[in-house]
Protein backbone atom coordinates (compact mmCIF):
# COMPACT_ATOMS: atom_id res chain seq x y z
CA UNK A 1 0.00 0.00 0.00
CA UNK A 2 1.10 3.64 -0.86
CA UNK A 3 2.16 5.55 1.84
CA UNK A 4 1.97 9.92 1.62
CA UNK A 5 3.64 11.90 4.47
CA UNK A 6 3.34 15.32 4.40
CA UNK A 7 5.41 18.18 6.83
CA UNK A 8 6.48 21.43 6.98
CA UNK A 9 3.30 22.80 7.65
CA UNK A 10 2.48 25.75 10.44
CA UNK A 11 1.69 29.18 11.54
CA UNK A 12 3.39 32.12 9.31
CA UNK A 13 3.15 36.21 8.68
CA UNK A 14 1.81 37.34 5.83
CA UNK A 15 4.47 37.92 3.43
CA UNK A 16 6.06 34.86 4.61
CA UNK A 17 7.69 32.03 2.81
CA UNK A 18 7.12 28.15 3.95
CA UNK A 19 8.47 24.55 2.48
CA UNK A 20 5.99 21.58 2.23
CA UNK A 21 7.22 17.96 2.20
CA UNK A 22 6.47 15.50 0.42
CA UNK A 23 7.50 11.68 0.83
CA UNK A 24 6.42 8.43 -0.90
CA UNK A 25 6.86 4.96 -0.16
CA UNK A 26 9.03 3.47 -2.42
CA UNK A 27 10.62 4.93 -5.66
CA UNK A 28 8.89 8.72 -6.25
CA UNK A 29 9.54 8.02 -10.37
CA UNK A 30 7.19 4.98 -10.15
CA UNK A 31 4.00 7.50 -9.88
CA UNK A 32 2.94 9.28 -12.81
CA UNK A 33 3.04 12.23 -10.78
CA UNK A 34 2.87 14.03 -7.68
CA UNK A 35 0.64 17.20 -6.81
CA UNK A 36 0.10 19.07 -3.97
CA UNK A 37 -3.63 20.03 -3.00
CA UNK A 38 -5.15 22.45 -0.33
CA UNK A 39 -8.96 22.92 0.85
CA UNK A 40 -9.31 25.96 2.91
CA UNK A 41 -12.25 26.04 5.42
CA UNK A 42 -15.90 25.04 3.84
CA UNK A 43 -14.00 25.31 0.39
CA UNK A 44 -13.33 22.24 -1.83
CA UNK A 45 -9.98 20.46 -2.09
CA UNK A 46 -8.19 22.46 -5.07
CA UNK A 47 -4.80 21.73 -6.86
CA UNK A 48 -2.22 23.83 -6.28
CA UNK A 49 0.97 22.56 -8.34
CA UNK A 50 2.06 18.99 -9.38
CA UNK A 51 5.01 17.32 -11.48
CA UNK A 52 5.23 14.43 -13.42
CA UNK A 53 7.57 11.32 -13.74
CA UNK A 54 8.59 13.27 -17.19
CA UNK A 55 9.10 16.85 -15.32
CA UNK A 56 6.36 18.48 -16.87
CA UNK A 57 4.82 21.07 -14.35
CA UNK A 58 1.74 22.89 -13.53
CA UNK A 59 0.58 25.25 -11.56
CA UNK A 60 -2.94 26.88 -10.48
CA UNK A 61 -3.20 30.61 -11.50
CA UNK A 62 -2.60 31.67 -7.90
CA UNK A 63 0.30 30.00 -7.83
CA UNK A 64 2.22 30.49 -10.66
CA UNK A 65 4.96 33.07 -9.74
CA UNK A 66 4.67 32.59 -6.03
CA UNK A 67 4.83 28.80 -5.15
CA UNK A 68 7.28 26.27 -7.00
CA UNK A 69 7.20 22.37 -7.11
CA UNK A 70 10.27 20.45 -7.41
CA UNK A 71 11.29 16.80 -6.44
CA UNK A 72 14.22 14.91 -5.16
CA UNK A 73 14.77 11.57 -6.33
CA UNK A 74 16.93 10.38 -4.23
CA UNK A 75 14.93 10.99 -1.27
CA UNK A 76 11.54 10.12 -2.48
CA UNK A 77 10.66 13.58 -1.76
CA UNK A 78 8.37 16.44 -3.46
CA UNK A 79 8.72 19.61 -2.60
CA UNK A 80 6.36 22.76 -2.59
CA UNK A 81 8.09 26.20 -1.58
CA UNK A 82 5.71 28.54 -1.23
CA UNK A 83 6.66 32.93 -1.10
CA UNK A 84 4.72 36.00 -0.39
CA UNK A 85 2.04 34.17 1.15
CA UNK A 86 -1.28 35.96 2.56
CA UNK A 87 -4.43 34.97 4.47
CA UNK A 88 -6.30 33.52 1.48
CA UNK A 89 -3.28 30.50 1.84
CA UNK A 90 -4.66 29.21 4.88
CA UNK A 91 -5.80 26.03 4.77
CA UNK A 92 -4.39 22.09 4.76
CA UNK A 93 -2.37 21.36 1.98
CA UNK A 94 -2.28 17.88 0.87
CA UNK A 95 0.04 15.44 -1.18
CA UNK A 96 -1.30 12.81 -3.77
CA UNK A 97 0.63 10.53 -5.62
CA UNK A 98 -0.98 9.56 -9.13
CA UNK A 99 -0.67 5.50 -10.16
CA UNK A 100 -1.96 4.52 -12.83
CA UNK A 101 -5.64 6.13 -12.37
CA UNK A 102 -5.24 6.22 -8.49
CA UNK A 103 -4.31 8.75 -6.20
CA UNK A 104 -3.13 8.03 -2.96
CA UNK A 105 -3.69 10.90 -0.53
CA UNK A 106 -1.31 11.68 2.89
CA UNK A 107 -3.28 12.88 5.69
CA UNK A 108 -2.86 16.91 4.97
CA UNK A 109 -0.78 19.51 6.98
CA UNK A 110 -1.98 22.62 8.38
CA UNK A 111 -0.83 25.78 6.76
CA UNK A 112 -2.12 29.42 8.33
CA UNK A 113 -0.95 32.49 7.55
CA UNK A 114 -1.97 34.86 10.26
CA UNK A 115 0.01 38.25 11.66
Amino acid sequence: QVQVTESGGGLVQPGGSLRLSCTTSGTILAFNAVGWYRAAPGAQRELVADITKYDQYNYADFARGRFTISRNNAENTVYLDMNKLDAADTAVYYCAALFGHRRSWGQGTQVTVSS
